[in-house]
């Protein structure tokens, strides 16, 4: 039987030697990370600090790290394209090379103006790619690509995929106008099902799926490394130094301590649990887990665990701020290894982040030290090779 884990994985390692060997050394100096730890994202001490860079991820136009557009020549900008779309099903290539174009859109919408004192702010040549140890190679590898509304990180173990989370991708604009009447909404199924499905609830299970009638500025787990109840701030979101406020942000929703504390992410899961839905209800809750789901090759997309009506009646609904269309709005589907959040807030609701996590294995931890433990048990000298080498 076909692994199919195994075949993206084939997939990824030949388009990351395909990219990484059309490289010069200087190029591969920035394009290549050291090989995946275990300490992973929820480890410490010595072994995280060496893993520091592959789970430090980012969402805002910052240095995420690697090797920028920029930095490449057309060709090899081609190659790091072939790699991001191993990763990707053919619908989420689609999204992320659009929500790349997008920021020459941004661009329009701020007028051509907005200046953070390098040559171009709003820039689709400012995505970095990063490899982390050997493609196809004896040992754990991955790759991360990322910018502004971006954020992909990969893991491969043991020649299979083993972590695809946490996946990003945001739009700004969330929504633009076409020639013919149309609308771009890349990331319009994900709020328009959400909607739809909150909507339909009768008024005692819409109290209990709704947090809050106010909606927060952003994702609640942020850019954290593992996700946990602490409250991501604003600078946290930007590397170290290179912090640039974004002029077009809106004001505070104005959340105090009691509404933060409502909203905080908390091991048993809050809202409306996906057993309490009818019938057309699962289907549109099944369908939202879709629009993340399925960015990923269905090989190594968790969506077919939730055909599992059990897996989908702990999947936990809940959502903040209104409900009407073009109002400020944030939702969440919690369950076993799932954490999804979206938010529209700003830019006059038109300025969307939609994030994808398992809160067990983001940047595969769990998987990296098991892996690691039964790597050093195999090669560990037994008591009597000890005693032979001593010569006892």
């Amino acid at each position: 039987m076909a692994d199919a884990a195994r075949d993206v994985a084939d997939r990824m390692a030949e388009a990351a030697v395909a990219w990484l060997d059309s490289l010069d050394a200087a190029q591969r100096g920035v394009a290549v990370g050291p090989p995946p730890r275990a300490g992973g994202a929820a480890g410490t001490g010595t072994e995280a600090h060496a893993d520091a860079d592959r789970t430090r991820w980012f969402y805002t136009p910052t240095d995420h790290g690697g090797l920028t557009f920029h930095q490449q020549r057309p060709a090899q900008h081609r190659s790091a394209m072939r790699l991001v779309a191993s990763g990707l099903s053919d619908a989420g290539y689609v999204t992320v090379a659009t929500v790349l174009g997008l920021e020459n859109v941004l661009d329009h919408v701020e007028g051509f103006s907005v200046n953070w004192g390098r040559e171009r702010t709003r820039d689709p040549g400012m995505y970095y790619l990063r490899v982390f140890g050997e493609p196809g190679g004896p040992g754990p590898w991955g790759w991360r690509f990322g910018g502004h509304h971006v954020s992909l990180n990969n893991l491969v173990v043991g020649g299979r995929v083993v972590a695809t989370t946490p996946c990003f991708l945001g739009a700004d604009p969330a929504a633009s106008p076409l020639l013919g009447g149309s609308t771009l909404r890349p990331l319009g199924t994900a709020e328009d099902t959400a909607r739809e499905l909150v909507r339909s609830l009768r008024p005692d299970a819409a109290a209990r799926a709704v947090l809050l009638p106010r909606a927060p500025n952003d994702v609640v787990a942020g850019n954290s490394t593992r996700v946990g109840d602490r409250v991501i701030r604003r600078g946290e979101l930007w590397r170290p130094g290179t912090h640039i406020p974004d002029r077009a942000e809106q004001p505070s929703t104005g959340l105090d301590g009691a509404d933060r504390r409502a909203l905080a992410l908390t091991p048993t899961p809050k809202g409306l649990p996906g057993a309490e839905l009818d019938a057309g209800q699962r289907e549109s809750l099944r369908a939202l887990l879709a629009a993340y789901l399925g960015r990923v090759p269905d090989g190594v997309s968790p969506l077919a665990r939730y055909d599992d009506p059990a897996a989908l009646d702990a999947v936990h609904l809940a959502w903040a701020g209104s409900t009407a269309p073009g109002e400020p709005h944030y939702y969440r589907l919690q369950g076993p290894r799932l954490l999804i959040e979206w938010t529209n807030v700003h830019r006059g609701v038109n300025h969307a982040h939609a994030v994808w996590r398992d809160p067990e294995t983001d940047f595969g931890g769990d998987v990296l030290a098991a892996h690691h433990a039964a790597h050093h048990a195999a090669h560990r000298p037994t008591h009597q090779a000890l005693h032979h080498a001593n010569g006892r």
